[in-house]
């Protein structure tokens, strides 16, 4: 399911073939007749004549220029039925309440969840077809994973089917599955502690330490970080990828509680580990040697770990951080 050129971008789609299939998709969705449903990646328009006939109105987004050329001349006489040749990943979303159906192509799945999930309006329903390993890792089953972390405060992600591969045409060569991702009202995060929280869960799932207590004190020290995972009640040995999401909301909040000289020890944790993995791709993209790259992941490692030791060194003493630890 690569996503290559515009030219033979077609060729590299995967279209549903069974039109039961996609009318079953469709019902299995929280469709009301009030919504506007973007249609992204709208293909040859079988799951577009169904979100239609549902839908008060059907923004099919197809980058292909032949098949959107093929949309047009289909839906030129369905009034409810806009058909747009756009990139996706770039065509805007509304300031109103909406929802999405997607099935794009494999290698963009993360560029497209993280654009739907860091909207300023995101999706009430984000409905997708993903592949199986990729919900998984999205969800946070069966093990916890930092892009299920990131997102998990303010959306849930359920798969709803589970396809056959001929159910494509053509068979992608691995399994895929049929998803709802839903905003949650309200969110288990406050939007004012956003960031917080995702500087606070990369910079424990990146520490490269065997538990989430061993993560937190190489950020704030032993004795404070003691205290919190006490009082977040998570078991001290409990590994990041062992350890569910209510656990990590606990901690979280009880470090979001902590003085301010505490918080700013994760502080930019994720600008970092961002900037560290443009850094990787534009490394695999000039073909260096895999040795290469390892050195480079070692070097990047040992000097996030420098800076962290300064950190909790300079923080830990603090006047406000010796009060909170008298305190308690």
């Amino acid at each position: 399911m690569a996503r290559r050129s515009t030219r033979d971008l077609w060729r590299t789609q995967n279209f549903l073939q069974d039109t039961r299939l996609i009318t079953r998709l469709v019902h299995l969705a929280d469709i009301r007749r009030a919504d506007v449903v973007y249609d992204l990646g709208a293909g040859t328009g079988s799951l577009t004549a169904a979100l239609a006939r549902r839908a008060r109105r059907v923004v099919a987004i197809e980058l292909d220029h032949a098949l959107a050329t093929r949309l047009r001349s289909r839906f030129k006489d369905v009034a409810n039925v806009d058909v747009h040749a756009a990139d996706l990943l770039t065509y805007p979303f509304p300031r109103s309440d909406y929802v999405v159906f997607a099935s794009p192509p494999f290698d963009i799945t993360t560029t497209l969840i993280d654009r739907l999930t860091s909207s300023s309006v995101p999706p009430r329903d984000a409905y997708l077809v993903l592949q199986r390993e990729a919900a998984r890792r999205f969800a946070g089953r069966p093990r916890m994973t930092l892009a299920a972390l990131l997102i998990a405060p303010w959306f849930t992600l359920r798969t709803l089917h589970r396809f056959q591969r001929s159910d494509f045409n053509p068979a992608p060569s691995v399994d895929a599955v049929f998803v709802r991702l839903h905003k949650r009202g309200p969110p288990l995060v406050p939007d004012s502690q956003s960031q917080l929280y995702r500087d606070f869960v990369v910079a424990l799932f990146t520490a490269w330490r065997p538990t989430v207590a061993n993560a937190l004190a190489l950020n704030i020290g032993q004795r404070t970080a003691a205290r919190l995972i006490s009082a977040a009640r998570v078991e001290p040995g409990s590994m990041p990828t062992r350890t569910g999401f209510a656990e990590w909301l606990r901690l979280y909040r009880t470090f979001a509680s902590t003085p301010v000289e505490i918080r700013r020890c994760v502080a930019g944790a994720e600008g970092r580990l961002r900037r560290q993995q443009r850094g990787l791709q534009k490394v695999h993209s000039t073909r260096v040697p895999r040795d290469a790259l390892h050195e480079l992941e070692r070097r990047d490692h040992l000097r996030r770990e420098r800076q962290r030791d300064r950190d909790v060194s300079r923080w830990s003493g603090a006047c406000a951080l010796l009060v909170w630890i008298r305190r308690g």
